[in-house]
């Protein structure tokens, strides 16, 4: 996405405080911040326009609003983060002078600000809706790992595929490479509207995949090709790992 475009980029990060694994995730203290302005650091580090936390609990607003973000309240019943990023466009953006919408998940506090910028490149083609990310798998045992999704598509430059499929299955079947499908997607406004009207899609039931109601209603996502997988904190070893990582990068 070209610099004369980014007056139209609100990046907008969903953080939801129930979490069965890891509980009260965002308030996690990661180098004497809470994970989420860690996160929110990283989205205003890649410098493509506003950016705004959507939250459900006070705590966690509070803790935004004091380091310093742009942050806003949403429900406590969404059932994923696409429809809560949508309420809290609706609220903090009304008037729709964003155009593209960049969702990066609340858990990914060491995620490289250059990474967050690529899921953008993809809608530089106006014929696609969603831009999202992926990268190749080099480790045998994640090919088959149905905790790791992969997307099936079609190359379109060295850099980006056409997605055709997103599967938990190893797939495609035969020689060359597998993808890995990074979960942080850049919308346009109008794509981001269209799917949240639509109701879950047989096939994001059957594989609990929510992108795959956008390919089933015929929309198109590019994936764009990055080096690395960002850390997603789900579990208290990787909230220890984000810390080794974000200490040695300050020290």
């Amino acid at each position: 996405m070209s610099d004369s475009n980014l007056d139209g980029v609100l990046v907008l990060i969903p953080a939801r405080m129930a979490s069965t694994r890891l509980p009260g995730k965002p308030l996690a203290d990661i180098c004497g911040l809470p994970m989420i302005v860690q996160v929110a650091l990283r989205a205003r580090e890649a410098a493509i326009g506003r950016v705004v936390v959507a939250v459900d609990d006070a705590r966690v607003f509070d803790a935004v609003a004091a380091a310093g973000f742009e942050v806003v309240m949403t429900r406590t019943d969404h059932q994923s983060g696409s429809d809560r990023i949508f309420e809290a466009l609706t609220k903090v953006d009304p008037d729709g002078k964003a155009k593209f919408i960049v969702n990066v998940q609340g858990d990914l506090p060491t995620i490289d600000p250059e990474t967050v910028r690529a899921a953008l490149r993809p809608l530089e083609n106006e014929a696609v809706d969603i831009g999202t990310l992926t990268t190749e798998i080099d480790n045998e045992e994640d090919r088959t790992a149905p905790h790791i999704v992969k997307i099936v598509g079609s190359p379109i430059s060295d850099t980006r595929l056409h997605a055709l499929y997103f599967t938990r299955a190893t797939a495609p079947y035969g020689r060359g490479p597998l993808y890995h499908h990074i979960g942080l997607y850049a919308y346009r406004r109008a794509a981001l509207e269209r799917f949240v009207s639509l109701g879950p899609s047989t096939l994001e039931r059957r594989e609990s995949l929510e992108q795959l109601r956008a390919l089933e209603a015929g929309m198109r996502i590019d994936a764009e090709i990055v080096d690395t997988v960002p850390l997603g904190v789900d579990t208290p070893a990787d909230l220890e790992k984000a810390r080794r990582i974000l200490s040695a990068k300050l020290n």
